[in-house]
């Protein structure tokens, strides 16, 4: 019997490289579409995908892009957007996206950090106007030889190509230059770099590989029935691993369809699930809240929906009770941009309790373990028996290739004999892998550990009262760490300390929070993944325990 590895290697060897699906389905099904931009009404079929990279990456061959460079861009995911990053693919340029929210002074930062040789950015937008962020990555960023606007010819900065431009002439036949260009591109080659959203700190270029990716795209499609069939709405931001490695690459590998729009919209989304027929959906909490809070939700025909996932952070009941609702079958599991996205996965048919209590099991391409702190030599702790907690590592396929540029973060990161920290806690069991927390943010009051999780489940268990909950620790003169709870209250509703602390009783003692500042609704701070930003609350945590004696001002 052909182990995990061996059957990848076997049964899906025409795949190891991501521009190796065009080419499959290409040949297989040459009219089928591979992409629908819902935004736009456009098709794209896997003969024009195929045909239409391959001029692209000549395009680019004759700019002078050669394997290895960077191509960074601030796009959403139009069409010409797809088609740009897997003309890189098909050549070795590694493709990076970058977040659309960012900053002028962020993006540069970006392009410095990964030396990108080419940037692309759109023009004037209902959103913003990028055109001077063009002339800022000109002037500043020593590295850049190329700009790429997606915008009209006439509205195009000085020293940039219009995008049109580039797809005026994609008729020539393929050279040999691209022959020999294609042929140097190997699965272990670099081909994205996806910033990590900082939710511990500033965010680091994580590169990955074609085979880092293509695994990933086989475990999360095979633990979750993806197919031919598959119609799947990609609706996550292009710059995150959600958006690009799972939604969109595990569809193509596949030989789905994706469903893609340009920018998140919560009534856009639910009318391209009624009007594409999308039977797959995989959203993070916030996008599903926001799309129920519709007056017009109960409008849409979502009959077509066999699935939904979220992922990103842990959920309440009642949120998976009303997931159920949306579609038959839900799932999650743990996904990191440092595995090119999922690398647990619960069941397609697991119950709310299930949900609640389990991220689901590792693949057997791509084992989990349990184990101690990376020891001072680089090596990895050791194992851990079912039941302990500690550090959830991964070792394998779908380990990144480290952060660009950051070999000292690398090796916090990845241990000298292979095992990938994650930087989360947790413990594994019959039922899978048990999430405690954050490692970083474990607080430690009278030398306690405790995980923020557990006081956050806590509190979110009054269901009719508390949206939201977010813990972290700062430090006291007598507890050395204290707890401080931040409790966003829901709409329409009174919640006091009172209330909170009668709640508390019924948790360890050294578990209840010294202190709680109740937000009102919608004010948790989040950072750009709609998770709770736990650096941001830490300084807002430092500036409520100076006012209330404990430390000094900063």
């Amino acid at each position: 019997m052909l182990t995990a590895q061996e059957s990848y290697e076997r049964d899906y060897g025409d795949r190891h490289l991501l521009h190796g699906a065009i080419a499959r389905w290409a040949a297989r099904k040459p009219d089928s579409a591979a992409f629908i931009n819902h935004d736009r009404d456009q098709a794209v079929n896997w003969q024009a995908f195929d045909q239409a990279t391959t001029g692209l990456a000549l395009q680019l061959l004759r700019l002078g892009f050669r394997k290895g460079d960077f191509l960074a861009v601030s796009l959403p995911f139009l069409t010409g957007h797809i088609l740009l990053e897997y003309a890189c693919f098909k050549i070795g340029v590694i493709h990076a996206p970058l977040d659309l929210r960012l900053r002028p002074a962020e993006v540069l930062r970006s392009l410095d950090q990964i030396k990108a040789r080419g940037f692309a950015f759109p023009g004037q937008t209902p959103a913003a106007d990028f055109r001077e962020l063009g002339h800022a990555a000109r002037r500043q960023c020593g590295s850049v030889e190329h700009l790429i606007q997606f915008s009209a010819p006439a509205e195009t900065v000085e020293g940039a190509i219009p995008f049109e431009a580039l797809m005026a002439d994609l008729t020539s036949a393929p050279t040999s230059e691209y022959e020999r260009a294609s042929a140097e591109v190997r699965p272990e080659d670099a081909a994205q770099v996806i910033f990590t959203t900082g939710s511990t700190g500033s965010p680091k270029p994580a590169l990955l590989s074609h085979r880092n990716i293509t695994c990933q795209n086989l475990c999360l499609g095979a633990a979750f029935g993806f197919g031919e069939q598959t119609r799947l709405l990609v609706n996550l931001p292009p710059s995150h691993v959600g958006g690009q490695a799972e939604a969109l690459m595990t569809t193509l590998f596949w030989g789905g369809t994706a469903v893609v729009l340009e920018t998140f919209d919560p009534a856009r989304s639910l009318d391209a699930i009624e009007r594409r027929r999308a039977n797959i959906v995989g959203q993070i909490p916030a996008m599903f809240n926001y799309q129920w809070r519709l007056a017009g939700y109960s409008g849409f025909d979502l009959g077509s929906l066999e699935l939904a996932i979220y992922g990103g952070q842990q959920v309440p009941r009642q949120f998976l009770e009303r997931l159920s609702g949306m579609a038959p079958r839900i799932a999650t599991g743990l996904g990191l941009t440092e595995t090119a996205g999922f690398c647990t996965y619960t069941r397609p048919a697991a119950s709310a309790d299930e949900l609640l209590g389990s991220l689901g099991r590792d693949m057997p391409l791509y084992p989990m373990s349990i184990r101690g702190p990376m020891r001072e030599d680089g090596a990895a702790g050791e194992a851990l028996a079912d039941g302990e907690i500690g550090y959830v590592c991964f070792r394998g396929p779908q380990t990144f290739l480290g952060y660009v540029g950051e070999p000292e973060a690398t090796a916090r990161t990845i241990s000298r004999d292979g095992f990938l920290y994650t930087g989360d806690m947790g413990f594994r069991d019959e039922h899978g892998l048990h999430f405690s927390g954050r490692a970083k943010w474990i607080i430690k009051p009278a030398g306690h550990q405790v995980f923020p999780g557990d006081v956050e489940n806590h509190f979110c268990r009054l269901e009719d009262k508390v949206a939201a909950c977010a813990a972290v620790g700062v430090a006291h003169p007598l507890l050395s760490e204290a707890i401080v709870a931040y409790i966003e209250k829901k709409p329409g509703v009174e919640l006091t300390q009172a209330e909170l602390r009668s709640h508390a009783r019924s948790m360890a003692s050294y578990m209840r929070p010294l202190h709680y500042v109740i937000l009102e609704p919608g004010s948790m701070p989040l950072n750009r993944a709609a998770k709770s930003d736990y650096v941001r609350l830490s300084r807002m945590a430092h500036e409520e325990a100076a006012r209330l004696g404990w430390v000094a001002p900063a």
